[in-house]
């Protein structure tokens, strides 16, 4: 076994406890599993407790916006707690909350338990900002750029898999995908409990909780206090709405509108997320090198824009081709959208500005995706099937002049 050096005590020798690093790993990917793996089968799971197609849909896009209030709320409580206690605890008490949180959800037997289960998950789901803590704890600052590569590569591995894995196990039952997402969980705490180190010495750990550091709201008066930012966040959010809308009502509008199972719910999951790194990975090299950041993000803002109008018509016709042709090219416009939004970003402050507002951003974000499933499902009912995706048309449409009039001096390089 290697030898754990953290780049918190001064040492010449740094080198990764390779426990540290397969915890962290596969913590991360239990990250990107968790929430994909529940996708397929949540309006099935959901549907012995309504009474019609249009409660149902609202049931489902409820689960998925509280979940996402609950990681917002959570992330910067599990942060600072792992400031001050180490992030071992912080990380085992939060797996093992997750894994009862699958259990209860799987279960189910009332929608209350339903929620119940899926707000233990969203809670314990806010580990995420002490998982990147911590490999930013064991890994010396001349690696971190390789080793966090890796950890996005994980979680896309991990948002792929989850579809089909939770597919191919509702052939045994809908609750199956929660029992084995417990299971996994909990067999990644036995081995945490065993081989995982702290990474955190007692020494540069924090001595007071403030409320600064627990509040959420923080971040968000930070970022829009910073001037130049405006338009380009507002842009980034009229578009991030219709995304949760539509990640949220994705598996309800399949059942209700082509009558898909499971399976083809999380095949189709499966097939975006596999696009999404290939777009990543091949494509946006290419793009940068012949147009600039913002060029890219109204490229991808205008396929997001095709993309919702062919599943409109999709639903309009019940017509799977279209909608199948539709998400593809809309995920096209999501994956090169996110990428190019972020270096507008990280170019818009200096380097000393970089922690504040990406953490602002991601809060933002949040915010988003849980405003767009209520508003999603609200719509989907009372307007139809179709409405979701002309809320996209109409609210990107407005976002692409807000981002193209945006003051070029507010930006380097673009």
């Amino acid at each position: 076994m290697s030898i754990f050096k953290s780049h918190n005590e001064p040492n010449t020798q740094q080198t990764v406890n390779k426990h540290a690093l397969i915890f962290g790993l596969i913590s991360v990917f239990l990250c990107g599993i968790g929430f994909s793996i529940i996708a397929p089968v949540v309006p099935f799971l959901v549907q012995p407790y309504t009474s019609s197609p249009g409660e149902q849909a609202i049931v489902v896009t409820m689960l998925t916006s509280v979940y996402a209030v609950c990681v917002f709320f959570a992330a910067p409580v599990f942060g600072a707690l792992s400031d001050k206690y180490g992030r071992r605890p912080i990380l085992l008490v939060c797996l093992l909350g997750s894994a009862i949180g699958y259990l209860v959800f799987g279960l189910g037997g009332a929608l209350w338990v339903l929620f119940t289960g899926r707000i233990i998950e969203g809670i314990t789901g806010g580990s995420i900002s002490t998982i990147f803590a911590y490999f930013a704890d064991i890994i010396p600052p001349e690696q971190r750029s390789k080793y966090f590569g890796w950890v996005s590569a994980v979680v896309g591995v991990g948002t792929v898999i989850g579809p089909t894995l939770g597919g191919l196990l509702a052939k045994f039952g809908y609750s199956v995908p929660m029992y084995c997402a417990a299971v996994i969980t909990l067999l990644n705490v036995a081995y945490g409990f065993f081989f995982m180190p702290e990474s955190l010495i007692k020494n540069n750990r924090l001595k007071e909780i403030t409320f600064v550091r627990l509040n959420p709201f923080i971040q968000l008066a930070n970022l829009l206090s910073m001037k130049n930012l405006n338009r380009l966040l507002i842009s980034a959010f009229l578009l991030w709405i219709p995304n949760g809308s539509l990640q949220a009502v994705f598996s309800q509008f399949s059942l209700d509108t082509f009558s898909w199972k499971p399976a083809v719910i999380g095949l189709m999951f499966s097939i975006m997320g596999f696009q999404d790194i290939i777009s990543q990975g091949f494509i946006m090299p290419k793009l940068l090198k012949v147009r600039s950041d913002k060029q890219i993000a109204i490229l991808g803002m205008i396929s997001e824009i095709i993309g919702y109008s062919l599943i409109a018509v999709s639903a309009l016709f019940s017509f799977y081709p279209l909608f199948i042709i539709g998400m593809f090219i809309f995920g096209f416009g999501d994956s090169i959208f996110g990428p190019s939004f972020n270096g507008m970003l990280s170019n818009s402050v200096d380097s000393s500005e970089q922690g504040r507002i990406q953490g602002g951003s991601q809060s933002i974000q949040a915010l988003a995706r849980m405003i767009g499933p209520i508003i999603g499902g609200q719509i989907y009912v009372s307007l139809g099937h179709a409405a979701p995706a002309f809320m996209g048309m109409i609210l990107i449409a407005a976002a692409i002049p807000v981002l193209y009039k945006r003051t070029p001096s507010t930006l380097t390089g673009v």
